[in-house]
């Protein structure tokens, strides 16, 4: 019955928390307003979402959420640091392939995010059988380190999550 009602709580807890953002003041109508979106909109698109994914551990997405938060403060200030105090030559530039063991598509889009969002790397492409993803790294002597980095910190992570 709940599952009827609430068919994603995650997306629903998510889109009240960002309605709250977006209205920028919290008060009782903003946050009923923001539970009816956060119930309202998950219902009517569950019938678009018939293979919708599975978190398996939840409380690993939150952990899995403050290691990124963390790594992109941490990313912005190297990010500074190679901008203000690097010549445009000693900037090393690299283009590294990600080979992946992730096999859901949900996995591999917020692998792909998580490397967008961290200042210095973009995802830049996924192979057509989705077995790699391209990162441009903005500075790198090891791009063997980053692939490790990349997947040991997130992909790991990930697996545990969607998998």
């Amino acid at each position: 019955m709940l599952l009827r009602l609430i068919p994603h709580p995650l997306l629903s807890l998510t889109l009240t928390v960002f309605w709250l953002g977006l209205v920028n003041t919290f008060t009782l109508g903003n946050l009923l307003l923001g539970l009816v979106i956060g119930i309202t909109v998950p219902m009517i698109t569950a019938p678009y979402w018939p293979d919708r994914p599975t978190i398996k551990r939840p409380l690993k997405l939150v952990s899995y959420t403050v290691i990124v938060l963390w790594d992109i403060i941490v990313a912005n200030i190297q990010v500074a640091l190679i901008i203000l105090f690097k010549r445009n030559a000693d900037i090393r530039s690299r283009w590294v392939a990600i080979p992946l063991e992730l096999t859901s598509a949900e996995a591999i889009t917020v692998l792909a995010g998580t490397i967008t969002l961290t200042p210095g790397t973009v995802s830049a492409s996924l192979a057509a059988d989705a077995s790699c993803i391209l990162v441009h790294c903005l500075h790198t002597d090891d791009p063997d380190a980053v692939r490790d980095e990349i997947k040991s910190r997130y992909e790991t992570r990930l697996k545990e999550i969607f998998q």
